[in-house]
C-alpha cells in the first residue's frame, strides 16, 4: 500500500477469526467516507456568482474531482469538458487526514439548472414513478441517438473482460469490497477502470475521467459493470453516449426497457463461457 491513493481507498482493523486460521489478524477493508459536491456559478438571475452545496455521497477516497465532474454530467448540469472551470478540494482536513469537501467552478456561460437535482426521480426504487415517466425524462435530458451506432465486438473477446476488469482492480484484492466500472474497446481491451464502494459512483468517476480528457461521446466503446446493472446505470451510460453495456450480474427490468428504447446493447451474466443479450444482439458477433 505505498500508493497514496491506495492507502486513502483501504482502512487496517484489527479482527478476531473464528475457524480456519482461528486468531487475531489484520483485515483490509475498503474506506467509506463523506463526499460534499459545491457547486460555483453564476446566478441566471441577477448574474452573481454564488456558491451551493448540492450532494453529499458517500463514496471511496480516491479520484474525487471525476466523481465530482461525473455526477453534474449524468445529472445534465454539465454537457462538455469546458463547462467545468476548475475542481478543487476545499476546507480543512477531517481528523483522518482526508478533505471531504469537493468544489467545483463552472464556467460563466454555463446555464444552471438546480431544479434538475429536485427532479432526481430515481434515487430508490420505491420513489413511486412509473417505468414510463422514467424513460421519458430520460428521452428529454439525453444527448445522443445510439441506435445507428456500428460498434460490434466478438463474443469471445466479451467473455475475457471480467477476467481483465478483475486484474485491474487493485482496491478489490486487498478488500474484497468495491465496485468496478470498466471502459472497454472493440477488441476488448479494458482501458480504464474506477472503483468505489458504491457502483453509480464508480460510474460517474469513469464518465468524469472522459469529460476531462474530451472523449465524450464514448460512442467506439462499452463498459462493463462489476455487479447487475440497474435503470440508473443503463441512463449514465445513455447520456455518455455509450452503446453497450455489460454487466457481470442480472439487469432489472427497466434496465432492458431503456436499452431497448434508446438502441443500446445490453449484456447480464456476463462469464468466460456465457452471457446473455437482451437487447440489440446484433453488436455482439
Amino acid at each position: 500500500m505505498n500508493d497514496l491513493k491506495t492507502r486513502q481507498s483501504v482502512k487496517r482493523f484489527s479482527i478476531d477469526r473464528i475457524g480456519v486460521g482461528a486468531g487475531k489478524l489484520d483485515d483490509y477493508v475498503a474506506t467509506e467516507e463523506p463526499l460534499e459536491i459545491r457547486l460555483a456559478y453564476t446566478s441566471p438571475t441577477d448574474g452573481e456568482r454564488v456558491e451551493q452545496s448540492i450532494s453529499i455521497t458517500m463514496r471511496t477516497p480516491g479520484n474525487d474531482r471525476e466523481l465530482a465532474i461525473g455526477f453534474l454530467f449524468s445529472e445534465g448540469i454539465v454537457t462538455r469538458k469546458r463547462d467545468v472551470f476548475s475542481v478543487a478540494p476545499c476546507g480543512p482536513p477531517s481528523p483522518n487526514g482526508l478533505i471531504n469537501v469537493v468544489r467545483v467552478e463552472l464556467s460563466d456561460d454555463v446555464d444552471v439548472d438546480l431544479n434538475r437535482l429536485e427532479r432526481h426521480f430515481y434515487t430508490s426504487s420505491s420513489c413511486g414513478v412509473c417505468g414510463k415517466s422514467s424513460l421519458e425524462a430520460v428521452a428529454v435530458q439525453g444527448h445522443y441517438d445510439l441506435h445507428d451506432l456500428d460498434l460490434t465486438i466478438n463474443a469471445q473477446q466479451l467473455g475475457h473482460i471480467p477476467g481483465a476488469l478483475a486484474k485491474k482492480q487493485a482496491v478489490f484484492k486487498q478488500t474484497g469490497g468495491l465496485h468496478a466500472c470498466g471502459l472497454f474497446d472493440a477488441s476488448g481491451n479494458v482501458i480504464e477502470i474506477r472503483e468505489d464502494v458504491g457502483r453509480h459512483n464508480a460510474f460517474d468517476k469513469l464518465v468524469g475521467q472522459a469529460l476531462q480528457a474530451d472523449e465524450i461521446p464514448l460512442d467506439q466503446y462499452g463498459v462493463i459493470v462489476s455487479g447487475r446493472a440497474s435503470f440508473e446505470l443503463m441512463q449514465k451510460a445513455m447520456m455518455a453516449g455509450l452503446p453497450l453495456l455489460a454487466a457481470v450480474g442480472a439487469p432489472s427490468s427497466l434496465a432492458i426497457e431503456l436499452a431497448e428504447e434508446f438502441g443500446m446493447t445490453l449484456v447480464g451474466f456476463l462469464k468466460e463461457n456465457k452471457l446473455n443479450i437482451y437487447t440489440r444482439a446484433d453488436r455482439i458477433k
